[in-house]
């Protein structure tokens, strides 16, 4: 979900209706967003950064060679670098002389930081169990209100309900913006977590996790330890698929052709149903 995320906003996306029923779990175990009715198109500058082997975002400088934008200077030229310092140092030790200087800790990779941090609207729309603050309380929001939602999904996944949500919409929105944060006892997140959340819920977007950096702040997270981003789409989903998939496509095909679905007469989707395509071949929606 979160390369979903950081993909839409590599895009110029602002997503804005992150909820469990808008994640679609595809044959292979993988995962895909839909539902974009809500979604938000901003103009979005990509930038290489370069950052030190523990990141502050604090600290994120944008990286000014020229050549850092080419693949070659990703590996090779920082190790070869590195390594000349490295033996001139030993060199150096090995005659007996002191060193000058400490050995200073080689810096981090360039990373790519795509978030569209000059998006701004006024519109009221999202679930209201997912709303973040500011679109409450109508200041005008970014794609901040999107690692807000992230952090609202990740509480709904670890204790099976959101965490502000009230006896109705007004008390739900009330507890948003004023109600603090809490973990129930039980089932218990571990402190990785908690801590992942929290930043991800703080009430002002200024202060939350990723508001400049985006999916780059998030990864580096101790929540994240051992995972291999780059090879996500590789590795093995903890679950797949299986009659339910045939019998989905089976009800899909059936409404497509026009049987009524079990249980009675097809009833409308609302604003999700489109009568543009004929063709039954297909179901009829769109997805990024």
């Amino acid at each position: 979900m979160l390369l979903a995320l950081e993909y839409l906003h590599m895009l110029g996306v602002v997503y804005r209706d992150l909820k469990p029923e808008n994640v679609l779990v595809r044959e292979d175990g993988h995962i895909m967003l839909s539902d974009f009715d809500l979604s938000l198109r901003c103009a979005v500058s990509p930038t290489l950064v370069r950052s030190s082997l523990n990141p502050d975002p604090r600290n994120a400088q944008t990286c000014a060679q020229p050549a850092c934008i080419q693949p070659t200077c990703f590996m090779p030229r920082l190790f070869s670098q590195r390594s000349k310092k490295s033996g001139a140092a030993a060199k150096k030790s090995k005659g007996g002389e002191p060193r000058q200087q400490q050995q200073q800790a080689p810096a981090g990779l360039p990373e790519l930081v795509v978030e569209p941090t000059g998006a701004r609207s006024m519109s009221f729309v999202g679930t209201h169990e997912y709303l973040a603050p500011e679109i409450i309380r109508g200041e005008g929001h970014g794609s901040a209100v999107d690692w807000w939602t992230f952090g609202v999904f990740l509480y709904e996944l670890l204790h099976g309900a959101t965490p502000f949500k009230g006896s109705g919409n007004r008390a739900t929105l009330f507890n948003v913006v004023a109600q603090p944060l809490q973990f129930p006892d039980a089932p218990a997140a571990s402190a990785a977590a908690r801590d992942l959340i929290h930043g991800l819920l703080a009430k002002e977007p200024q202060s939350r996790l990723a508001y400049r950096r985006g999916a780059a702040e998030v990864k580096q997270h101790p929540f994240f330890d051992g995972v291999n981003w780059a090879l996500v789409r590789s590795a093995q989903p903890p679950y797949i698929p299986d009659a339910a998939v045939d019998h989905c496509s089976q009800l899909a095909g059936d409404v497509a052709a026009g049987a009524p679905p079990p249980g009675g007469t097809p009833k409308s989707a609302g604003r999700k149903t489109s009568s543009r395509h004929t063709d039954s071949s297909h179901v009829d929606f769109e997805y990024f």
